[in-house]
């Protein structure tokens, strides 16, 4: 369960404006977070809290297949994105690092920019506590929860030949 302040973008946002090319070659994570959505919201990186979250509208991440993108929204302290629905490869490169994205037609509608949201990854909840509004999102698969749970692809790999997972 995460709570956060929502930071709230149109439809078609692309890699390029997540994080701008010219990044690319940033050391880190951390580094490419200061970087964040800079071309769409210059006052993005240094707004945001750990736990808030990014709302977009239709085809978010779409552009480039660049894992740069939800490695620097993640690394900004954003808990997940909530979108109408999302560009395929984003939605792998996010899965595949274990950072969590829910899609959500109605949610990415109605919740507004600097509204109070909570997001129950478990039961697919998505809360504005703002206006009281309840939305059900898409729910991801078992294999995917967990390997979102295991903070991405490679760490859940790695859990299932110790056979933890």
């Amino acid at each position: 369960m995460k709570a956060g302040t929502v930071f709230k973008y149109g439809d078609n946002v692309d890699t390029d404006v997540i994080i701008p090319a010219r990044y690319l070659n940033a050391p880190s994570p951390a580094e490419l977070a200061k970087h964040c959505m800079e071309d769409i919201d210059p006052a993005y990186a240094g707004k945001v809290k750990p736990g808030d979250v990014v709302v977009g509208g239709w085809n978010f991440g779409c552009g480039s297949s660049r894992e740069h993108a939800p490695m620097a929204i993640q690394a900004s302290g954003a808990s997940c994105v909530i979108a109408a629905s999302f560009a395929r490869i984003f939605y792998r490169n996010a899965i595949n690092i274990g950072f969590p994205i829910l899609e959500c037609p109605e949610a990415a509608q109605a919740i507004q920019n600097g509204d109070k949201v909570r997001v129950d990854f478990a039961a697919g909840l998505i809360t504005d506590e703002t206006t009281g509004a309840v939305f059900q999102a898409t729910a991801f698969p078992e294999f995917i929860g967990r390997i979102i749970e295991n903070g991405g692809l490679l760490p859940y790999l790695k859990a299932r030949q110790k056979g933890k997972e």
